[in-house]
C-alpha cells in the first residue's frame, strides 16, 4: 500500500488521539527508516526513545525470529525461562533484587505507585500519597496522568486518583516543605524528558536520596525514557552517585518490543505477595527474548561510552549553532537526550526538517528533542545539525 491508502484506512478505522500525520514508515535498518512510498529518512526519533539499538538489530531480531519459533507466550502461573534470564541480567546491573515485568512504560510506574502504597499498608502504617514533579510525565493511565505534572494530559478525566500531589523540580526545599508524614514515596525522572528535556543541578538526586532516607520515604525513579544508555550510563541515576528504592523502564527495553519492568530493592519488594499484583501479557517469553538480547548488546563493553561520546559532539555542534541563531534560547541534556529551547514554537522546525527527510519532534511547544539510536555516527549529527542551521534561516 501507499501513504494514501494506508492514510485513507486509518482515517476511516483508527479513533483520532495522535492528530494528523503525513508519513507510513514501513522499514527500518539501524538509524534509517524508509515510508511506504520508498522515501529514506534519517530517524533522530529513535521510536520516542524506544530503538536505542536502531531498527531491526540483528541480534534483537534474530532473538524474537528463534523465539516466536518455540513459545510466544505462557502464563505466569509458570516459570518462563527467559523473564527469569532477563530479571538475572537486570539484577546483575543494577542496584535492583527483584523485577516485576508488563507491557509498558505507565504500567511500569502503576507497578510501583501500588507496591509504594502496599509497602506501607503490610506495616501497617498509613502512608498513602506520593509527590511527583511539576512538568513530569509518567504515563496516560489515571493514577500515571494524576502524577504526570502537566495539567493538559489530565483535562477531562477528573476525578483523579487521590494522594498525589506536586512540587517544583529540581527544588529540594520545596520537596522538603512537600513531605508531610502521610508521604509513602516521591516519583521523579533523572531528568525530565516530556516536560522539555529539564536536566537538574549535579546535587539535587543527591539531595533528594538523602531526604527520602531521612524521612523513610521511598524513592522512584523513572528512568523509562533516560534508562538503557539514553544518558550515556546504563541508568540515568548513575551520574549523580545515587540509587532509588524503586525503578522503572520501558522504552528501550525490548528495542521495539513492548516491555516494561519495575525493579527495586530487597526490602521494597516486601510490598508484593502473591496475588498483590499481576499482568497476563507482562514479561512474556517472546517480550524478555527480545530484552536480553537488547540488554546484552547495551552492556557490550564500550558499547555506550561511545553513544556518550556522540551525544558529547552532537551537544557542542549545538551549542555552535546556538551562538550562531539568537532564535535558540538554551541547549541542554545528557548523551543522546538532547533539548534545543526555541524563543518560539518548534513545529514548523519539526516540519522543515521532516521536509529534509530527518525524523525528530517536540518536548512542549518551544523545545526540540533529539533522541537518536545510540549507534547514529558523527556524519549522521553532521547531516542533522546542517539541515536545522538551514532550517533556523539567516543567522540572528
Amino acid at each position: 500500500m501507499k501513504t494514501t491508502e494506508i492514510q485513507e484506512l486509518n482515517n476511516k478505522h483508527i479513533i483520532n488521539t495522535y492528530g494528523a500525520r503525513k508519513l507510513a514508515f514501513v522499514r527500518g535498518e539501524g538509524a534509517k527508516l524508509w515510508d511506504a512510498d520508498g522515501k529514506e529518512y534519517l530517524d533522530f526519533f529513535a521510536g520516542i526513545a524506544v530503538v536505542n539499538l536502531g531498527h531491526c538489530h540483528p541480534e534483537v531480531t534474530e532473538a524474537i525470529c528463534a523465539q516466536a519459533r518455540m513459545l510466544v507466550h505462557v502464563s505466569n502461573l509458570y516459570y518462563i525461562k527467559p523473564q527469569v534470564e532477563l530479571a538475572a541480567l537486570l539484577c546483575k546491573h543494577s542496584f535492583a533484587d527483584r523485577w516485576f515485568f508488563c507491557n509498558g512504560g505507565a504500567e511500569a510506574n502503576e507497578a510501583a505507585f501500588k507496591i509504594a502504597r502496599r509497602y506501607w499498608y503490610e506495616k501497617g502504617v498509613f502512608r498513602p500519597t506520593i509527590l511527583a514533579a511539576h512538568q513530569s510525565f509518567h504515563g496516560r493511565t489515571l493514577a500515571t496522568i494524576t502524577a504526570t505534572g502537566q495539567p493538559k494530559y489530565q483535562k477531562g478525566f477528573d476525578p483523579l486518583v487521590p494522594n498525589i500531589r506536586h512540587f517544583p523540580f529540581d527544588d529540594v526545599e520545596a520537596l522538603r516543605e512537600a513531605m508531610t508524614p502521610d508521604v509513602g514515596a516521591v516519583i521523579l525522572e533523572p531528568i525530565q524528558g516530556e516536560g522539555g528535556v529539564r536536566v537538574p543541578r549535579d546535587d539535587y538526586l543527591k539531595q533528594v536520596r538523602e531526604l527520602c532516607t531521612e524521612r523513610k520515604t521511598l524513592l522512584i525513579l523513572d528512568e523509562v525514557q533516560t534508562g538503557l544508555g539514553r544518558t550515556g550510563k546504563l541508568f540515568a541515576h548513575e551520574h549523580y552517585g545515587i540509587t532509588p528504592d524503586i525503578m522503572t523502564l520501558a522504552k528501550g527495553l525490548g528495542n521495539g518490543v513492548p516491555i516494561g519492568a519495575m525493579g527495586c530493592t530487597e526490602e521494597a519488594s516486601s510490598g508484593f505477595s502473591p496475588g498483590a499484583h499481576a499482568c497476563t501479557f507482562g514479561g512474556n517469553p517472546l517480550s524478555t527474548a527480545a530484552a536480553v538480547a537488547t540488554i546484552k548488546a547495551l552492556t557490550r563493553p564500550g558499547f555506550i561510552e561511545q553513544a556518550a561520546k556522540l551525544g558529547e559532539y552532537f551537544f557542542n555542534k549545538l551549542r555552535a549553532l546556538a551562538a550562531k541563531h539568537s532564535k535558540i534560547a538554551e541547549v541542554r541534556g545528557k548523551g543522546l537526550i538532547i533539548g534545543v529551547e526555541m524563543k518560539e514554537p518548534v513545529a514548523p522546525i519539526v516540519e522543515k526538517l521532516l521536509d529534509a527527510r530527518i525524523v525528530c519532534g517536540p518536548a512542549g511547544p518551544n523545545v526540540l528533542r533529539f533522541i537518536p539510536p545510540l549507534i547514529v555516527t558523527q556524519t549522521d549529527v553532521d547531516h542533522v545539525v546542517a539541515a536545522l542551521d538551514a532550517a533556523l534561516g539567516a543567522s540572528s
